[in-house]
């Protein structure tokens, strides 16, 4: 179906984009700029940069545009550039926002934003000094189980997380805080909207050098509790995030994209092992095991996250709107999962494990 351009600014002819870094990111955000393109939306895939050249060259030849190795070649040869995702890893993602920020160029950078608070700042330093948009790529904000939560939201004061993923060799410079943990991080900062007020939290390498596996427990100024869990190491796939609210339970399943909300109310003396066991039953097979309660599967549209993402952000870029998920919320994602790590350095120390986190 033809992206409508019904409530953008008009702006003469199609934005002008590239994708940095052709890794496995980069490729699946080439497809959806390419899928876009072929469906209408106002989008020109111009490019693609990284700087393995055989990499760059595949990756041309599979999407049908210009290959190079480095930005400056990219700006050189295609002109006027309005946009461009950066999917390299993520100690370099200050260096290439900074020679495209400086060449006018709006940008979607891949979570997290930067390697350290320093650089997510000279990041967004540039971004006004250059009047561009800046957008972090946490793309399961765009998860519409999320959106449809948001629409249910009523002060939330007690969120637990699960991220748990398969061993792969990719995203190993960063830890899994920095790598799965800080998306739910990003979530759950924009749901609960108040400070930080403590952060404890406990993990360990296990196939890596880097931190593999991490528990965390935040307490907000508000007084909501939020508990992560995250593994790159587990035997199985799991995103899900549960949330209670005054008088509700909500369970979001991220891949299957549903959200169930129960009435606690209802459900008046039952502990949250067996909500959550109710939540479960409900979520796999669509059973409501007990006569009585208010059990409701909540209707959501589903979509692609990342499609959604980029949409989101050829908006932004548009419209000059700030984007759904600012260079600011990244760089508080990224602060506070600094801070996370920081806490496990510490109890690694405290229990004389600090040998297995360095």
């Amino acid at each position: 179906m033809p992206y409508s351009t019904s409530n953008l600014e008009a702006t003469p002819g199609p934005l002008r984009v590239a994708v940095v870094g052709a890794g496995a990111f980069g490729r699946n955000h080439l497809r959806v700029y390419q899928e876009l393109q072929q469906a209408g939306f106002p989008v020109e895939l111009v490019g693609v940069v990284d700087s393995n050249a055989t990499v760059a060259a595949e990756a041309a030849a599979k999407f049908g545009v210009p290959g190079f190795d480095t930005i400056g070649g990219l700006l050189a040869a295609v002109g006027r550039l309005d946009a461009a995702s950066v999917c390299v890893p993520t100690v370099h993602h200050r260096a290439a926002a900074e020679e495209l920020l400086v060449a006018g160029v709006d940008l979607l950078i891949e979570k997290p934003l930067a390697a350290s608070v320093a650089d997510a700042d000279r990041i967004l330093e540039l971004s006004r000094e250059h009047g561009r948009i800046v957008q972090t790529g946490h793309l399961e904000r765009f998860n519409p189980a999320v959106t449809a939560a948001r629409k249910h939201l009523n002060r939330p004061m007690f969120f637990e997380s699960h991220r748990l993923s398969v061993f792969t060799p990719r995203s190993l410079d960063v830890d899994v805080v920095l790598d799965l943990m800080i998306h739910d991080l990003d979530i759950v900062l924009s749901l609960v909207e108040s400070p930080v007020r403590e952060v404890r939290a406990v993990g360990l390498p296990v196939l890596s050098r880097k931190v593999d596996i991490a528990n965390v427990r935040l307490e907000f100024e508000n007084g909501c509790i939020a508990n992560f869990t995250a593994s790159r190491v587990s035997t199985e796939r799991v995103r899900k995030l549960r949330f209670f609210q005054p008088h509700q339970y909500l369970s979001l399943d991220f891949a299957r994209q549903d959200l169930l909300m129960i009435d606690v109310t209802a459900a008046a003396g039952l502990d949250m092992a067996q909500l959550v066991a109710m939540a479960a039953m409900v979520q796999q097979a669509g059973q409501h095991p007990t006569a009585g309660l208010s059990l409701k599967k909540v209707a959501v549209e589903p979509g692609e996250p990342l499609r959604l993402e980029i949409e989101s952000f050829l908006r932004a870029v548009r419209t000059r709107e700030t984007p759904v998920v600012s260079g600011d919320a990244g760089r508080a994602a990224l602060a506070l999962a600094l801070e996370i790590n920081a806490a496990i350095g510490e109890h690694a120390r405290r229990t004389g494990l600090a040998s297995l986190t360095q």
